[in-house]
């Protein structure tokens, strides 16, 4: 699938917190048809693909987003458009970018494909785990952890590993949606509060 720029625009206008609240609620109502349409196609991987280069070429190109986003152009002017700019695509996808543009919620598309991902990695039994640590941690060690989690959850691991000075020493697990904070900085945080609530 090949996407171009159809033109520039005017700026977008960032969403309230109500608006994004709703927006929340629409993309996982969007994403979810979107991946069970895919999934009785057997096309999950191949939409996955199309809609992260969808959206990566909105991040790149704002007046692309900025077009489609904007309530100033019709639906037809944005239909059109949309097949100039993508080449290739399966015409599943096609029919869904076209209903977030006949219903005025392409906006949406960013938290769609975040939704997306997670219902595709929670098909896959993929676990994102994030380890944040004061100093770089060895290969050996960041795989042990993930092996550890591994075998609590009987899900694969998806590790990624990262330092941040400011936690002093320590670890911060980020497993799924969970943060498991063990480092000393928190440790120091907790103290604190102790503290203060014991003056």
């Amino acid at each position: 699938m090949r996407s171009a720029s159809p033109g520039k625009a005017t700026d977008v206008q960032q969403p309230t917190i109500g608006q994004a609240a709703l927006m929340e609620d629409v993309a996982q109502v969007y994403a979810r048809s979107l991946f069970e349409v895919a999934q009785e196609h057997d096309g999950l991987d191949d939409i996955r693909e199309q809609l992260d280069q969808f959206v990566a070429a909105l991040d790149d190109h704002r007046e692309m987003a900025v077009f489609f986003f904007s309530p100033y152009f019709s639906t037809e002017e944005k239909k059109n458009a949309l097949k100039r700019a993508i080449e290739g695509a399966e015409p599943i996808f096609m029919n869904f970018l076209e209903s977030l543009i006949e219903r005025h919620r392409m906006p949406a598309i960013f938290r769609i494909r975040a939704e997306y991902e997670r219902l595709w990695d929670e098909e896959n039994k993929l676990l994102p785990v994030q380890i944040t640590s004061a100093v770089p941690l060895d290969e050996e060690t960041v795989r042990s952890i993930g092996d550890r989690i591994s075998e609590q959850t009987s899900q694969t691991v998806e590790l990624s590993s990262s330092v941040d000075p400011d936690l002093i020493g320590g670890i911060v697990l980020r497993v799924g949606n969970v943060i498991l904070d063990a480092s000393i900085r928190n440790r120091l945080n907790q103290l604190r509060k102790t503290v203060a609530q014991a003056a």
